[in-house]
Formats: C-alpha cells, structure tokens, sequence
C-alpha cells in the first residue's frame, strides 16, 4: 500500500502533466490557426499587390494595342480579315517568317555548340568573360547589328566575295549573332550545374568521351536545348531591324510587313491583320515555352567540379568564340572610324558627338538613355517582382497563363505597341505625350517578362516550410518576406535589374515613335542617321553604336557579377 499510495501523487503529476501537454497541443492548435491566418493574410496581401502589374500591362500594352485594333476596324470599309489576309499575302509572309526563324534557330544551336561546350568545361572566370562576351550582341539594338553584317557582307567587306549581299543566309547569321547569348546562358548554365560524378562513372567503365556526353550529359540538356531553341525561334520570329537592313526589300517577315503597311502605305487594317497573326504565332510559342521552360528549373543548384578536358580544343574553341564575338563588333569599331570601304580613316565621327542634332548632342542623348533606363529598371523590377510573387503563389491554369501572358509583350510587334501609343495619346491632353515617364514605362514593358524570368526560378527555389515557421512565429507577411524571401533574391533580383537596365538602354522600337526633342534615346539617333545618306551620318551612327557597346559591356559586367547559378538563367 505505501509503494502504491506513493505511487498515486506520480499518477497525478503526470496526469496533470499531460494535461499541460494538452494545453500545450492546445497552444499549438492556436498557433496553428495563427500561421493560417497569417498564410490567408499573406494571400490577401498578394493578391491585392497582383493588381499593380496587372494595370501596368493593361494601361501601357493593352490599351494601346486595343485601340490600334478598334482604329483599323473603324477604316476598314467592311473588307474582312480574310480578305485583308490574301491582300497582303499574310500567308506567304507566314511561311517566310517561320521558315526563316526556324532556320535561324538551327544556325544559332550548331554556332553556339562550341561556346557552351567551353562555357562548361573552363573556370569560373573565363565562363564570366564568355557570359559577357555572348551577351552584349543580344542587347545592341537591331538595327546596329543589321548595319554591322550588312558591311560584312557588302562589296567592300570581308565577306563580299561570297555574294550574301542581299541573302538569306546573311539574316540567319545576324540573328545567330544576336541570340546565342540565350543558348550560352540557358544550356550553359544547366550543363554546368550537373552533377560529374555519373559522367565519370561512365568514363570509368570504359566509355568514349563521345559516348559519355551522349548517353549521359546530353539527355540531361533535351529540355534546357528546347526551352532556349523556343526562346531563340520567339525572338527571330519577331525580328525587325535585321531583316529590314539585310533584307534589301527582297525579304519580309510578318514584322517588317507591318512597318511597310503601316508607315510605307499607311494601311491601318492590312498592318492590324498581320499585328494579329503575328500575335497568334507569339502566342503559340510562348505556350510551347512556357511548357518546356518550368522543366528546368529543376537543376541541382551546386557548381560542377572542375575538369580539365583537352587544352588544345578548349583553345580552339576560344578562337571560335572569339571569331563569331567580337568579329562583328569589331566591324562596328573600324566603320566608326573608317565609315566606307576603301575610304580615308577619320575620328570626325567621334567628334559629332559634341555637335548639337536637333538642339541635342549625341552625349546628351546617351545621357538621357542612361536616366531613362535606369528608371525602367526599378519601375520593371518592381512590377517584375510583384508579377513573379503572383506568378509563384498561381496554382493550375491561372500559373500556365499567367506565365504565357507575361512573355507576350516581349514578343509582339513593337511596330503594333508604337503605333497604338500614337492613336492613344492623340486622343489625350498634349501633356501626356510630354510626360518624362512615358518613356521609361515603354521600356520598363519590354523590360518586365524577362525580369519575371530571372526572379521567378529563385522564388520557386525557397523551401515554403521557411515561410510557414516565421508566420507561426507571428511574423507578418511583409516581415516574412523581407527577413526570408528577399535574402535568399537578393542576387537574382540585382542581375533582373542589370538585364533590364540593359534592355531599355537598347530598346529602339516603339520608343521611336514616343522620342521628342530632349527624349530621343541613343539606339533612335542612330536609327535617325543611318537613314541620313552621306559618309558623315553613318561615321556618326557607328561612333554612337560604338558608345552603345562600351555602356552595354559595364551593365553586362555589373550582371553577371550578380549572377547565380540557375537552371532559369536567361
């Protein structure tokens, strides 16, 4: 009886102690219940803060888009898309547009093979330098590229002999030159955050190194490989400045037929009809991206380890990136100072750039690019960043066209965007027009999708259980944000705004049909005087062009010093 008598107070204590665990369950059900409504309460907040990007998009894209659209319905004279689409040969321009994007996607996988295969394989600081070597032709503006390979391959040139004046093939290198920068970045970057270990293994077990990459490495690529070729075939698909120059008037896309509809004859509805089949093309392909892009993601976040393969091809292939790199650059720098073939060298292009153009000097202008895009850079960061928050928390359906939506205005007609804008701020006071950030708000749209493509990966890459334990500690949801989300963004968010400073310094077309006197950008003066006749003016263009490349390479460089090891790299 006494063991069991001093048993029973042990009895009660753990009694009691296990109805303090209850109430302690109970605490926990509370807490609980607190992280619930901090998560709806962080939903609410996310929700509210979608509408931001959502009347951006519709004020500076929609709007004007629309109202492009009701004014060709309005002039139209009954006359059908049907018919608009045979008068102006839509089909024909169809089959080009395709034909030539897809040929371009082809030519710009096999030219850039090399440089990935190096990108891969070399250290950290050469992959950087190729980073920003690749980079900077895909943000020149169009029309400096166009001009390059069009001295190229021009009586004259180094390549005059092999008649690509004129040519296809000319358009299908250009657009290799501009776009391998998305090949580089997006399968670069996944083959070198793949695990070598079963590489070596097959390595060790007797196969080739052929055979190694073949059944080993490039299975992991398929997917990087589409989502860039998809990216790449967007791009070319809407491609204007190079077809334009290159072109001759011998060959037009869907892109540069709507310039020639709308400037050239001012036909509102035939430009309408091509703006809205070019649209369907971007829509389907940006579907297809979006399909195969999210796959990968998915890639181990850890450098490779370094493996020393073959000095000798990674020097030739350096000389291969190198040749397709800086060859049309360097183009560029002798037609600054030596602006015909067979002509005098001469710096006077380089002394235009203290004279006054439209009471504006070409440093000024430069000046004013430099503002401009630095305010497009925060305001599509934030938009960026609050489109990439809604776009992480979307589930289902809402996730696959959100994300398709955000890319469209990357690929629609910037001849379409521009022309809007002029009938919409025709119906508004005269000091819209004027408005210093009318501009930056352009650029900052074209600016925006690939900012969501860069920040996204990194949101989606943050374990949720962080989320879930600072609100069950009572954090709030900007306190959850601002102490988990944005120190593990920070580097993605600082390369977004170095890219996207990047895009709206060169961004030429629909800022120019918005650039007055005092707001013309660089890339819209250099446009202005290619089409000015005489050695002067294009001696000016490419000592501006050349400016162009020198700002673009310090961004590059401040970008990738920010980078991250992403499998959503662009």
């Amino acid at each position: 009886m006494t063991g069991a008598g001093r048993l029973r107070p042990v009895r009660r204590r753990r009694g009691e102690t296990g109805d303090t665990g209850h109430r302690r369950g109970e605490t926990g059900d509370t807490g609980h219940r607190r992280g619930e409504t901090g998560d709806t309460g962080h939903r609410r907040v996310v929700a509210v803060l979608t509408v931001i990007p959502l009347a951006f998009i519709g004020v500076f894209f929609v709007w004007p888009v629309g109202a492009l659209v009701v004014r060709a319905v309005g002039v139209s004279d009954g006359e059908g898309l049907l018919d608009l689409a045979r008068r102006t040969d839509a089909w024909g321009l169809l089959g080009f547009t395709l034909a030539q994007a897809a040929g371009s996607t082809l030519v710009t996988l096999v030219v850039a093979a090399p440089i990935i295969w190096l990108v891969a394989t070399c250290s950290a600081r050469t992959s950087t330098l190729l980073m920003v070597g690749v980079t900077i032709p895909f943000v020149l503006p169009t029309v400096v590229v166009g001009m390059a390979f069009r001295a190229i391959v021009s009586p004259g040139g180094p390549l005059s002999g092999l008649g690509l004046d004129g040519s296809v093939a000319s358009i299908l290198a250009a657009h290799a030159f501009l776009n391998i920068a998305v090949v580089v970045r997006v399968v670069g970057s996944a083959w070198r955050t793949q695990d070598p270990r079963a590489e070596l293994a097959a390595r060790t077990l007797g196969a080739t190194p052929w055979r190694a990459f073949t059944t080993v490495v490039l299975p992991r690529l398929i997917v990087p490989i589409l989502s860039a070729s998809a990216l790449v075939f967007l791009f070319c698909s809407t491609s204007f400045g190079v077809v334009l120059i290159l072109g001759n008037g011998r060959w037009q896309t869907i892109e540069t037929a709507v310039y020639t509809q709308a400037i050239g004859y001012f036909d509102l509805p035939a430009a309408v009809t091509l703006s809205l089949l070019q649209i369907v093309v971007v829509i389907v392909v940006v579907a297809i991206s979006g399909w195969v892009t999210p796959r990968t993601v998915a890639v181990v976040a850890r450098e490779a380890t370094a493996r020393v393969r073959g000095r000798a091809s990674q020097a030739v292939v350096a000389v291969w990136a190198v040749v397709v790199l800086v060859g049309p650059l360097s183009v560029v720098v002798i037609r600054s100072l030596r602006p015909t073939a067979g002509g005098e060298w001469t710096l006077s292009g380089y002394r235009s750039l203290t004279r006054a153009v439209n009471g504006q000097t070409p440093l000024q202008t430069l000046q004013y690019s430099v503002v401009s895009a630095l305010w497009a850079m925060v305001l599509s960061v934030v938009i960026g960043l609050l489109a990439a928050i809604a776009l992480q928390r979307a589930r289902g359906t809402a996730a696959t066209v959100g994300s398709a939506l955000a890319l469209v205005p990357l690929g629609v007609s910037a001849v379409t965007v521009g022309f809007g804008y002029l009938i919409v701020l025709a119906s508004l006071p005269a000091g819209v027009a004027s408005w210093p950030g009318l501009i930056p708000a352009v650029q900052a749209l074209i600016a925006v999708p690939v900012v969501i493509r860069v920040i996204a990966p990194a949101l989606a890459a943050i374990p949720p259980r962080l989320r879930h334990a600072a609100a069950t500690l009572g954090a709030g949801p900007w306190r959850v944000w601002r102490t988990v989300d944005l120190p593990l963004i920070w580097r993605p968010l600082a390369a977004s705004g170095a890219f996207a400073f990047i895009i709206a310094v060169g961004e030429f077309g629909a800022t120019g049909f918005l650039a007055r006197p005092g707001t013309t950008t660089l890339p819209v003066l250099i446009g202005s005087a290619l089409n000015r006749p005489g050695a002067d003016n294009l001696a000016t263009a490419m000592a501006c062009s050349v400016l162009m490349i020198v700002v673009t390479a310090i961004a590059v460089v401040v970008m990738e010093s920010f980078r991250t090891v992403s499998g959503g790299d662009l």
